[in-house]
């Protein structure tokens, strides 16, 4: 139907080309001319004042022997030759066998002009069926051919539940056979759960590569418009041409745009967002079957999504795509490092130890900036050093060396520091103490970093109240050290990460004996999900606050009490930071027992303490704690 229409276009405008062309051709001699009567004209041949005439059918044009042109027209029952003859005059006559159709084509020229203009404005508000004003119902899924760059499921790694999961799809497009002789039905949709970067477009793509049939790709918001029934609309136009095209695949990113929860909006039910929601609902499980077009979507609000979309015959799988644990975390480090020449002394598995909580996009990113790093010295390959400076850099920022400090915040940053890391040493449960420096870094001023030895994957009651503790230390360090009167701003991210930590103890863990195993979360922090009008009273708000307060002092009177302790330890761990400004486990347990903090090797054997194997990971830092168990120090204001 489009190429009727451009078809149509250019053959109405060869047309309007050609009548101007024959019009201004065939009457250009009579613009410059002047028009008389006929009588005047024979008068002037009588007077043999005519040198030439032309005759053009029933136009007469001639030229007076003054160089006048002159035209007129002749009537039907006048002998213009033979009066021309008698008087001697030069006559000449234009062949006239096109006359009629120029004639014709002229009087059609308005509506030509017309009719052109109207497909020309027709086809541009269509767009070619998608982009004009005519196509806002029609669907913005791209397919996807995958031409260059293709993904496979070895390009995908860590995640290998997920992947076993989506195989299966794979399969089933590849050879239904194999399932339905036993019963077993192609699942209509596939939903992709987990928090940002951790590949859950990856395997989409991936199912592209591997299943060999059409993948249309679209995003949640592309449904959406301001306009009322365009997104149901672009519903039914990617349907039909799924179904056009099954077997396929449909990949929704950032359902949730879509797909919330209905009735919790502005729009009641009228909202354009909820009737795509319904039109969505319909196609995927509705009267028409749907064979052979699988819908695979992904999001990271699974809590926002309405459970009609959620029930089997809509989408049958719930793929949880978390963040990849050590080994997946050295197999996608091996992914993203076969394009990267690396050196003999790097090990990926003690990098994908030393990053806990790392997803797959931040892997993918400490591999480049260290990449980025090596390329900037003139390496020619990508060292050890090059993959810790690259995780300094993205979990803490870069260093800001060049920022102006007194010695006396200096002096304070340190005894700050070096309390965090005094009474995280000082508690069996607390993170090993990985690195602390008083370098700035992003904003802080210094931080002290813990690396958990495993992935944490729940929290204890005691091991919370030891990072609380560890957390107040820097502000218990600079009361003791400074007096009360004295203390900085320092300690704000140490407060704030103190109050979020013991608030979630009370109001969602339930490990306050006096709130009691009740979840106030939602109603505390205003949060109007599927428990809306769910209110506390004041009498159980001030004993939520007063609990939350308890634990974080009680905290800060441990952190107090073993700085106190052991005030040397911390002494010689301050200086050793004021000098150094940069140590890093080992380096601190030498320099707290009076050593120096770099004994040779040494420092790569010395591990007869009590403190947990830190020592295994050489100089690198942990992803889940950028500022070290409450070390966030915002600078001071002016």
């Amino acid at each position: 139907m489009g190429n009727a229409r451009n078809i149509a276009f250019w053959v109405v405008l060869f047309l309007l080309i050609l009548a101007l062309f024959n019009l201004f051709s065939g009457g250009g001699s009579t613009l410059q001319s002047r028009e008389i009567s006929y009588s005047d004209f024979v008068s002037a041949v009588e007077a043999d004042n005519v040198s030439s005439v032309t005759i053009d059918g029933e136009q007469i044009r001639y030229r007076s022997t003054d160089g006048t042109d002159y035209v007129t027209v002749k009537p039907q029952d006048a002998q213009v030759t033979d009066l021309l003859i008698d008087n001697g005059v030069t006559v000449r006559a234009e062949q006239q066998e096109q006359s009629g159709f120029q004639a014709f084509l002229l009087s059609l020229l308005p509506f030509l002009l017309l009719i052109g203009v109207w497909i020309y404005f027709m086809n541009r508000m269509q767009g070619g069926g998608k982009g004009g004003a005519m196509g806002f119902g029609k669907s913005k899924a791209k397919l996807l051919t995958e031409k260059h760059g293709r993904v496979t499921f070895d390009d995908v790694a860590g995640i290998d539940e997920a992947k076993e999961e989506l195989e299966e799809i794979v399969e089933f497009l590849r050879n239904p056979q194999k399932f339905s002789r036993l019963g077993g039905k192609i699942p209509k949709g596939a939903l992709l759960v987990g928090p940002p970067g951790t590949g859950k477009t990856l395997l989409a793509r991936a199912i592209a590569g591997e299943a060999g049939v059409p993948f249309f790709t679209i995003s949640g918001s592309d449904f959406v418009e301001m306009f009322v029934g365009v997104g149901a609309s672009r519903v039914r136009d990617m349907f039909e041409q799924a179904k056009k095209n099954a077997p396929c695949i449909v990949f929704i990113d950032e359902i949730d745009a879509v797909g919330r929860n209905r009735g919790s909006g502005y729009g009641g039910g009228n909202d354009e967002r909820e009737q795509t929601l319904n039109q969505l609902l319909v196609e995927m499980d509705g009267f028409e079957a749907n064979e052979g077009v699988i819908i695979i979507a992904a999001t990271n609000r699974r809590d926002v999504l309405d459970p009609a979309l959620l029930r089997p015959g809509r989408f049958d799988r719930q793929v949880m795509v978390g963040n990849p644990d050590i080994k997946g975390r050295e197999k996608i480090l091996g992914v993203h490092a076969r394009k990267t020449p690396l050196g003999p002394d790097v090990d990926l598995r003690i990098i994908a130890r030393g990053t806990p909580g790392f997803s797959g996009a931040d892997l993918a990113n400490l591999v480049n900036e260290a990449a980025l790093m090596a390329a900037r010295v003139g390496r020619r390959f990508v060292t050890m050093e090059d993959f810790e400076n690259a995780k300094d850099k993205v979990m803490m920022g870069a260093e800001r060396r060049s920022m102006v400090l007194t010695a006396e915040q200096k002096e304070k940053t340190a005894y700050h520091e070096a309390g965090h890391a005094v009474v995280g040493l000082a508690l069996p449960q607390c993170d090993p103490v990985y690195k602390a420096t008083i370098i700035p870094r992003g904003g802080a001023l210094g931080m002290v970093v813990s690396l958990p030895e495993i992935d944490r994957l729940n929290w204890h009651k005691s091991e919370c109240e030891e990072k609380l503790a560890m957390t107040m230390a820097g502000k218990a360090a600079e009361i003791i050290k400074y007096g009360e009167p004295n203390v900085s701003n320092g300690p704000a991210g140490d407060i704030q990460q103190a109050s979020a930590l013991a608030r979630a103890m009370v109001l969602r863990w339930g490990m306050s004996d006096k709130v009691g195993n009740i979840d106030y979360s939602e109603a505390h922090e205003g949060y109007q999900g599927n428990t809306a009008g769910l209110s506390v009273s004041a009498h159980t708000k001030e004993m939520i606050e007063d609990e939350v307060k308890t634990f974080i002092q009680d905290a800060y009177e441990r952190a107090y009490q073993i700085l106190t302790e052991r005030k040397e330890d911390w002494e010689r761990l301050a200086q050793g930071l004021l000098e150094y400004e940069t140590l890093t486990g080992e380096e601190i347990k030498r320099v707290m027992k009076g050593e120096p903090p770099h004994a040779g090797d040494s420092a790569e054997t010395d591990s007869g303490d009590d403190t947990p194997s830190v020592t295994a990971i050489p100089k690198t830092k942990p992803k889940t704690k950028p500022a070290g168990e409450g070390g966030l120090e915002p600078e001071p204001s002016a």
